[in-house]
Order: structure tokens, then C-alpha cells, then sequence
């Protein structure tokens, strides 16, 4: 009886620990999708660099996270604290856990290569390559994890009852907030606005790419959200993560439904980027909770970001801060609204423990990156020159063009 106990065990583990591992893998695919997204929504000048700057944060970030970050985060700290510990790799595996520590070490490192994915794409087409790839180096290694122990490593915010299942908050506002002060050090776009106000818009060069890369994002999201349980050899927690798969499901579909309607009633047509946008902001929005709402209200709360978005996105521009994706209106709008609307269907929770989470991520991530962007500005600089704008970052920071033939053509005629 003693031998099946102990077999049961060791199975229940190795099934908790494949079901993370698969979820991380999930999540590591979020990045082609970020690729993607991003390179369809910039001009065809600026593609490599792009490219290059998704591929290199994840490496950055893995790196950074398994020497420093994962023990900020999670290892020998106090619980309710402010500070962290401060040490280097990942710790021992508890006697008591559920999977292995490799597992938990590799689907919470995808998960901070997300948080840094969310500020690339704010900063496209302007931004010196070097410069974005040190402050990679900082907010993979601290700022991240820092905000990451107050809830998820157990510090002050967990304590207080701030809830964030998947990240809203501590993924996608935080990536938002470090978007946000890098943009408003590095400016807008030359030729996005006018003197007296006009905006121009600047079509991004691949469409079909942007979808794609919408796709794999809505997909690599079942393992954003459903990993987030932790747990999968029992009949509750696989129910509940049945439960998650819906409802993140339902939100991204009516995300991008709400988007299509305010499109389709404001401007007559249907945007694809907004619609685009809708689904991603329906995602982000339900990440906070995915487990507690119905499957009707995780649809309300979809639609509702799908909405709320394409909104956002028109009132950034208003106030001429260029994000060339929409990242600061899906991922730090909607991060904000997910968070706070996860008190009506979780009884667990509160508004001012929702807001209290939200004020204090924003307000650190923000800060923290702001000064660093200073630094770099001060330093190495941010910002390309104007001749190496207006002929596309590529040559200059990468050497090579994502589309040869076309340039080449074009530069013949």
C-alpha cells in the first residue's frame, strides 16, 4: 500500500511538472507572436531590427532571470516584505513541492521575456538597438522581479490582498509602464504629427505577418493563463483549468468583436489592427482572473476591453505619445481594467487591494525604468539621428534588409 502511495505521488508530480514545462513552452511561443505582431505593424525599414530586438530580449531575459532574477523573486524572502533577497540562481527544490524547480524556474522566465516583448514594440522605429538591449539587462534582472516578489514571491502586496492570477498587473502593466517612460524620453516618430495637431498615420508594412502573429499570441496564451494554476493532477484543479481555457477563449473572441463594432460604427470599416488589438486587449484583461468569472462574464469583460482599446489607442495619439502597436492601450489600459474588475466575480478580493497592486506596479516599473532611460540618454543615447530614421534602422543598426528585393526595386526606379 506504502509502494502505490509513493507511485501515485511520483506521478502526480511528474504530470504537475510536464503540464508547467508544456505551459512554458506555450508562453516561450508568445514571442514569434510578438515577432511577428510587431514586424507587421512597422515599416518594411525597420523589420531586422525589430526581429532582432524580440529575439535578443528573450535571450537577455533568460539569461538575466536565471543568474539574478528567479532569487530576487522567489528565493529565502520573507513573507508581506518590501525587500527581496539578492543572491544568484534558482535556490533548492522544497521537500513538499509539487513539480520540479526546473519546471517552476522555466515557465516563470517565459513569462518576464513577455513583460519586456510589451516595451520593444512601443519604442519601434526610433530607438537605438544598444540602448534598448541595456535596459533589457535591468528590468530583466531587477525591475521585474522586484514587483514580481510584492505578490507572486509573497511580499507586502500579497499580504494586503491583491489578486493577480496571471499578470495583468505584474506582466502586462508593468511592460506598459516601462514602455511608457521610454516613450516619453525618446519622443515621437518624425512625420507621426503635425504643428497644429494633425496626426498622420504611418501604415504598418505586413498585415498578413500581424495577424499571424496575433494568432500565435491568442494560442500561446492557453499556457499564459492555464499554466498559472500550477497544478493538473486532480480533479479541481484540471476542472479549473478547463475552466481558465474557456474563459480566456470567450475574452480574446469578444476583444475582437468589441473592437469591430466601435470601428465599424465610428469610421464606417473594419479596422483588421484594431481588431487585432481587441483580441489582445480581451486577453490581457482576463488574465487577472481567468478562474472565477462565468463564461458569459469573462465574455462581458472581453468585449469591454475590445472597446476600451481602440479608444485608448485614439486618446494616446490625441496627446501625441506615438506607440507604433497600441501596446501602451492593450497591455497597460487594459491591464488596469482587468485588474480592477476582478472583484465582481471574486469574492476573494477588493477594490482598494486591486488599487493599491495596480498604483504601486505602475508606480515602481515607471520610476525604476524612467531613470535608467535617463541614464541612457545621458550615456549612449536613445534615439537614431534623423538620417538614419528616415532611411530605416535596419542598415544601420543590423546591416541587412528583412526585404532585399523590395528595397532594391524600389531604390531602381
Amino acid at each position: 500500500m506504502e509502494e502505490l502511495a509513493k507511485s501515485v505521488s511520483e506521478l502526480r508530480f511528474a504530470l504537475d511538472t510536464f503540464y508547467l514545462l508544456m505551459s512554458g513552452v506555450l508562453v516561450m511561443w508568445m514571442t514569434a507572436g510578438f515577432a511577428m505582431l510587431e514586424a507587421g505593424l512597422v515599416r518594411a525599414k525597420n523589420t531586422t531590427e525589430i526581429l532582432t530586438k524580440n529575439i535578443l530580449l528573450y535571450t537577455i531575459a533568460c539569461v538575466m532571470y536565471l543568474l539574478i532574477g528567479y532569487n530576487i523573486m522567489y528565493v529565502d524572502n520573507g513573507a508581506g516584505g518590501w525587500l527581496p533577497s539578492f543572491g544568484t540562481l534558482i535556490g533548492t527544490q522544497a521537500e513538499d513541492a509539487s513539480h520540479s524547480l526546473e519546471s517552476d524556474f522555466f515557465f516563470q522566465v517565459v513569462f518576464v521575456a513577455t513583460a519586456t516583448s510589451i516595451v520593444s514594440g512601443a519604442v519601434a522605429e526610433r530607438m537605438k538597438l544598444w540602448s534598448f538591449l541595456l535596459f533589457c539587462v535591468v528590468m530583466t534582472g531587477v525591475i521585474y522581479p522586484v514587483e514580481g516578489y510584492w505578490t507572486w514571491g509573497g511580499g507586502f502586496l500579497k499580504e494586503a490582498g491583491f489578486s493577480d492570477f496571471a499578470g495583468s498587473g505584474i506582466v502586462h502593466l508593468a511592460g506598459a509602464a516601462a514602455a511608457l517612460a521610454a516613450v516619453l524620453i525618446l519622443g515621437a516618430r518624425r512625420g507621426k504629427y503635425g504643428k497644429n495637431g494633425e496626426i498622420y498615420p504611418i501604415p504598418g508594412s505586413n498585415l498578413p505577418l500581424a495577424t499571424l502573429g496575433t494568432l500565435i499570441l491568442w494560442m500561446g496564451w492557453f499556457g499564459f493563463n492555464g499554466g498559472s494554476q500550477l497544478m493538473l493532477s486532480d480533479a479541481a484543479n484540471a476542472t479549473a483549468i478547463g475552466a481558465v481555457f474557456v474563459n480566456t477563449n470567450a475574452a480574446a473572441a469578444t476583444g475582437a468583436l468589441g473592437a469591430l463594432l466601435v470601428t465599424k460604427l465610428t469610421w464606417g470599416k473594419a479596422d483588421l489592427t484594431m481588431v487585432l488589438n481587441g483580441a489582445l486587449a480581451g486577453l490581457v484583461a482576463i488574465t487577472a482572473d481567468p478562474a472565477s468569472p462565468s463564461p458569459l462574464f469573462a465574455s462581458l469583460i472581453g468585449v469591454l476591453a475590445g472597446v476600451l482599446v481602440v479608444y485608448a489607442i485614439v486618446c494616446f495619439d490625441k496627446v501625441k505619445i506615438d506607440d507604433p502597436v497600441g501596446a501602451l492601450s492593450v497591455h497597460g489600459v487594459c491591464g488596469f481594467f482587468g485588474l480592477m474588475v476582478v472583484p465582481f466575480s471574486n469574492e476573494a478580493t477588493t477594490f482598494g487591494a486591486q488599487l493599491l497592486g495596480a498604483a504601486v506596479i505602475f508606480g515602481w516599473v515607471f520610476l525604476a525604468s524612467l531613470l535608467v532611460w535617463a541614464v541612457l540618454k545621458a550615456t549612449l543615447g536613445v534615439r537614431v539621428s534623423e538620417e538614419e530614421e528616415m532611411m530605416g534602422v535596419d542598415m544601420h543598426e543590423c546591416g541587412v534588409d528583412a526585404y532585399p528585393e523590395f528595397v532594391t526595386v524600389k531604390a531602381s526606379h
